[in-house]
């Protein structure tokens, strides 16, 4: 029986989701969706609740805890189909860990100039240092508590809570509070959601430990319930007060430390440099926490018989050399990739599996007790929109990326399918099963 309760189930889905989205991904979305960017954030907790809602029915269908991966197996029956989900994920986390230590360097190097170490510009130095720095904690198995990340997302929660109420009361008082509704019949907003979705992704990780919390079905169900809603709003109070109190121009030249420029206009530079300090703090800590959780869910996988064992630990140890391959894949995506080609490649990831949870759970009404049908419905529908747009935007102004997509999904459909069907490929082709 787990020791976390209700609190720490809510914090730990905040924290995933407010600690390093509201910091990193953030940007982007307000440079793409301009004065709609609350449009934007609302549409994509929209979709990310209804999947939420999938997650939830199907973790109480269930016989045994898990998350994605375990669904599949349990009511698709293919362990192929899994692994391939349990891939696709892995690379979400890897584009998140990116995200993540791209925000904490441009946040750095805004703080502190932007300076170049050895010729190299120092935003990739402290990429390269910050995820290297927890690739070695990880080794050596340290981890955040449940505890302690409960106090750690108060802190957050309250920082960006000031930032969004206060901006939004500055901006109504004596200057213009910005709701775009002109630009509502845009393509921005839903363009900005599907951009958007890494920053709702935190909350699932809850499923992937259940074993730690006291009556896990039940408080992960209220976590979800209570955590997505509320991180929606906040993404639509601090979008409220940044397009309000910034010209979009500026947030397009410096989309990744948009929030420093809208603090300082009013509260000030002792303001911003905290903004800055809890972003340094809470982009830091998501990197942490993704790649222990990443490398526990791998871990998982071996366990499951999805992945091959040389991917895991020893039973009580952690997994090393995926610790160190996700370290390494992560810090090579955030020196040599963009803010929005980081941020497509781990939304496409989540929009994928989440749009393949609703629609589990969607084909699966007659069997779940409760169901309320509409609600995967508009998860599936969502993700069927969504990862087309991203991934054409992807194609336009990322190609180097758009190709990257689509390599690792021949790599993990190719890999999958040799693992899970190799003795029927043998018999097709008998020269395998010389070998």
């Amino acid at each position: 029986m787990g020791s976390l309760g209700l609190k720490e189930a809510v914090a730990m889905a905040l924290g995933g989701m407010i600690g390093g989205g509201i910091y990193s991904a953030f940007g982007i979305v307000v440079a793409i969706s301009g004065s709609v960017a609350w449009l934007a954030f609302l549409l994509a907790g929209t979709v990310a609740m209804c999947a939420g809602y999938s997650y939830v029915k199907l973790n109480e269908l269930a016989d045994d805890t898990g998350g994605a991966p375990t669904f599949i197996r349990a009511f698709v029956g293919s362990d192929t189909l899994a692994g391939m989900t349990g891939w696709t994920l892995l690379f979400g986390y890897i584009g998140s860990m990116a995200l993540y230590a791209y925000a904490f360097s441009s946040f750095f190097s805004e703080m502190v100039g932007r300076l170049h170490v050895l010729g190299f510009p120092l935003a990739s130095v402290v990429s390269v240092v910050l995820i290297g720095l927890f690739v070695g904690l990880n080794l050596l198995g340290a981890a955040e508590t449940g505890k302690a990340e409960d106090v750690l997302t108060f802190f957050k929660i309250v920082v960006i809570g000031v930032f969004g109420v206060w901006g939004v009361w500055y901006a109504a008082n004596g200057h213009t509070i910005s709701l775009g509704l002109g630009e509502l019949a845009s393509l921005g907003p839903v363009m900005g959601a599907a951009m958007s979705f890494v920053a709702f992704q935190g909350w699932q990780l809850l499923l992937y430990d259940q074993g730690q919390f006291e009556k896990p079905v039940e408080n992960i169900r209220k976590a979800i319930y209570v955590s997505i809603p509320a991180a929606t709003l906040l993404y639509m109070l601090v979008a409220w007060t940044t397009v309000s109190l910034l010209d979009l121009s500026v947030i397009a030249v410096a989309p990744e430390t948009s929030l420093l420029y809208a603090g300082i206009e009013f509260m000030g530079r002792f303001g911003a440099f905290v903004i800055g300090l809890s972003a340094l703090f809470s982009t830091a800590s998501a990197v942490n926490a993704t790649l222990f959780s990443g490398a526990q869910f791998s871990s998982g996988l071996v366990g499951m018989g999805l992945v091959p064992d040389q991917f895991g630990g020893t039973d009580g140890e952690v997994p090393k050399t995926i610790v160190v391959v996700l370290g390494v894949l992560s810090a090579a995506f955030a020196v040599y990739g963009s803010l929005r080609s980081i941020t497509s490649f781990a939304s496409l990831a989540f929009i994928a599996v989440f749009g393949g949870i609703s629609y589990l759970a969607f084909d699966r009404r007659r069997d779940i007790e409760g169901l309320v049908t509409p609600l995967p419905l508009v998860g599936l529908v969502g993700t069927a929109l969504f990862f087309p747009l991203l991934l054409y935007d992807l194609y336009v102004t990322s190609p180097g990326t758009f190709f990257l997509v689509c390599l690792i999904s021949v790599l993990v459909v190719g890999s999958e399918l040799l693992y899970f069907e190799r003795e029927p490929v043998a018999e097709t082709l008998p020269w395998m099963g010389n070998e």
